[in-house]
C-alpha cells in the first residue's frame, strides 16, 4: 500500500513505511557527512595555517646583549662581592657599581676605577691600611708608594698583594706560577695569571719589573 496519498488517521502500514523512509533519509545524511569529513582530512588546504610564534625584537636584542656581557669577579671592600656582568667597554667603576659599590672600608686610591675591564678579570678593591710599609704600592703619588718597582720574581705574596688591583688571591697565583714555570721574563708574562688581563698589566707597568 503506498504512503501517498496519506489518509488521516494514518494506517498501521502507512506509519511503518513513513518511519522506514525517515530512517533511510537519516542514514543517507550520516553517510554524506562521513564522506565529506573524509575528503576534508585528505585535503591539506582544509587545515588553517598556524604561523610560528613571533619573538619580539626587543627580547631578541636583550638576549643577544646578555650573551655579550663581560663576566668580572669583584672582590674586596665592596657590598656584594662576587661575579657581576657588565656590558663591553665597561670600566672598573661599572663593575664596582654592579657589585653594590664601595664600602666604608674601601680605599679608592688603591683601585683604578677608570681602567677598562676584560672578560674573566678579577677586580680587587683593597681596604684602608692594606698597603704595608715594606714594598707597599698604592696609586701613583699616594703615600707609601715604593721608590723602586716591585720585582715579580723575588717579591713576597704580601708585597704583590699591595699592588693596585692584585689582591691576596692573585698574589698567591703569581707566586705559584713562577714556582711552577720559572721566573717572569717580562711584565706581559702576567697575562698567564687568571684574573689579570691587558688592562691590569697596563696599570702595573712601571710598578713591577721581571
Amino acid at each position: 500500500m503506498p504512503i501517498w496519498p496519506l489518509t488521516w488517521p494514518l494506517t498501521t502500514a502507512q506509519r511503518r513505511r513513513l518511519a522506514i523512509a525517515v530512517l533511510c533519509l537519516l542514514a543517507a545524511f550520516v553517510a554524506w557527512r562521513h564522506l565529506s569529513a573524509g575528503h576534508a582530512a585528505d585535503d591539506p588546504s582544509a587545515y588553517a595555517h598556524v604561523p610560528p610564534p613571533v619573538v619580539p625584537r626587543a627580547a631578541g636584542r636583550a638576549r643577544a646583549q646578555a650573551s655579550k656581557r663581560l663576566v668580572v669577579d669583584v672582590v674586596g671592600a665592596v657590598r656584594s662581592a662576587g661575579l657581576v656582568r657588565v656590558p663591553p667597554g665597561s670600566r672598573v667603576a661599572d663593575a664596582v657599581r654592579a657589585a653594590g659599590g664601595l664600602t666604608a672600608r674601601a680605599d679608592p686610591l688603591l683601585v683604578n676605577l677608570a681602567a677598562p675591564v676584560v672578560d674573566g678579570e678579577q677586580v680587587v678593591v683593597a681596604a684602608r691600611g692594606a698597603v704595608g710599609a715594606a714594598g707597599g704600592v698604592s696609586a701613583a703619588g699616594a703615600p707609601g708608594a715604593p721608590s723602586a718597582p716591585v720585582d715579580l720574581n723575588s717579591a713576597t705574596a704580601e708585597q704583590l698583594d699591595a699592588l693596585p688591583g692584585v689582591g691576596p688571591v692573585t698574589a698567591q697565583k703569581i707566586v705559584a706560577y713562577r714556582q711552577a714555570h720559572g721566573p717572569f721574563t717580562s711584565v706581559d708574562g702576567l697575562d698567564a695569571i687568571p684574573g689579570i688581563g691587558p688592562a691590569r698589566i697596563a696599570d702595573l707597568k712601571g710598578l713591577v719589573t721581571p
